[in-house]
């Protein structure tokens, strides 16, 4: 028991992402999944006994290694997370500070290619979708807020990663251009657009 208490704490710590019972037990090479769910029933009552900055945490039957709430000061940027990779941390962070936005504004701003981001995103639960006209409205879920533990008034305060920033000051840029000159010329709208989805 003690050496599968082990491997599930490594392949966790490892992963650093939400996994459920059935992919630990074929990690770990372990037939029962009964074994693997009593299993880490221990390892998270160790961790609560512990005096560590480190929990195990569990969201629909998924399970997760992660720094503790309040220890979370000590990271260097709200959305640098490997849940994700960098072109749907990007789009999480446009939405995160536009939030609400349309979902045909996101892909007018991202590109074809965030339908995907979105569909991952909606699928770890970190935002929800309402029909909205011809489109959907984004809004940024509960779970959002309390995974990165920050408030709604703060979170465009949050984004310190130099490349998230930098991503968003592009997109007020684009924005303020498209305002001042689209008034003039409507086509200019679209080819500015299309310039946004190659990045």
């Amino acid at each position: 028991m003690q050496d599968i208490k082990h491997k599930i704490e490594a392949i966790l710590f490892t992963t650093g992402r939400f996994m459920d019972t059935e992919e630990i037990s074929k990690l770990i090479g372990i037939g029962s999944i009964g074994i693997v769910k009593e299993t880490l029933n221990k390892l998270i009552d160790d961790y609560k006994s512990k005096t560590t900055s480190l929990e195990i945490i569990e969201d629909n039957n998924k399970f997760k290694l992660n720094i503790k709430k309040e220890y979370n000061y000590l990271t260097t940027s709200l959305l640098k997370d490997s849940e994700f990779d960098n072109q749907t941390t990007k789009t999480l962070a446009i939405i995160a500070y536009k939030n609400p936005v349309l979902q045909s504004e996101i892909i007018d701003i991202r590109g074809n290619k965030a339908y995907d981001h979105i569909k991952l995103l909606k699928d770890n639960g970190f935002i929800n979708s309402e029909k909205k006209g011809r489109t959907r409205l984004i809004k940024l879920s509960p779970k959002f807020f309390d995974y990165f533990d920050v408030v709604e008034n703060e979170l465009r305060s949050k984004f310190t990663n130099v490349e998230i920033s930098t991503v968003i000051n592009e997109v007020e840029e684009n924005n303020n251009l498209i305002n001042s000159e689209t008034k003039e010329n409507p086509e200019i709208k679209s080819q500015v657009l299309e310039e946004n989805k190659d990045e």
